[in-house]
């Protein structure tokens, strides 16, 4: 992957005089071809990461990861289904998987509720679903790469014989 990609995406603040400074270009290469990046799709969006184990309150959401078995649909294989899938508002994510599942959806609502009637409603009776299997997200230790939660130091006493 390109540089100033892999800057990016450690850390999407990096200003262009600063990756210009890191790979020894100059501020208007970087812009150029960070403005291309964006016009082709290749840059899709900035995002901040938010901790929210840190945040949380009664407003908070539950996010589930959902396995799902399907049965490919006729010339148009997995995709078609997927894509059906991904167009629900509760659908933060969607995988085609290799293994015993073939879609992982990640997806988040208010509370337990929600999800299963999701699960139920909208997901289950779809044409060419097999079968769902729904992991709720009890809770998160590291995402995307960052840790959200420092390990803490062990106070119990240390036994010895």
């Amino acid at each position: 992957m390109d540089e100033i990609l892999e800057i990016l995406e450690k850390d999407a603040r990096t200003t262009p005089e600063e990756i210009a400074k890191m790979l020894n270009m100059t501020p208007r290469a970087v812009k150029n071809t960070i403005k291309r990046y964006e016009k082709d799709g290749v840059i899709l969006k900035y995002k901040t990461i938010v901790n929210k184990e840190l945040v949380r309150d009664d407003d908070s959401e539950v996010r589930a990861l959902i396995e799902v078995k399907v049965a490919p649909k006729k010339d148009v294989g997995f995709d078609y289904l997927a894509e059906r899938v991904y167009q629900f508002p509760e659908v933060s994510s969607c995988y085609l998987m290799s293994g015993t599942y073939d879609l992982l959806v990640v997806i988040e609502g208010k509370n337990l509720r929600t999800i299963s009637n999701f699960v139920a409603e909208k997901l289950s009776p779809m044409e060419n679903v097999r079968g769902t299997v729904t992991h709720f997200i009890l809770q998160k230790y590291k995402e995307d790469g960052d840790i959200l939660r420092k390990a803490k130091k062990d106070k119990r006493q240390a036994i010895t014989l």
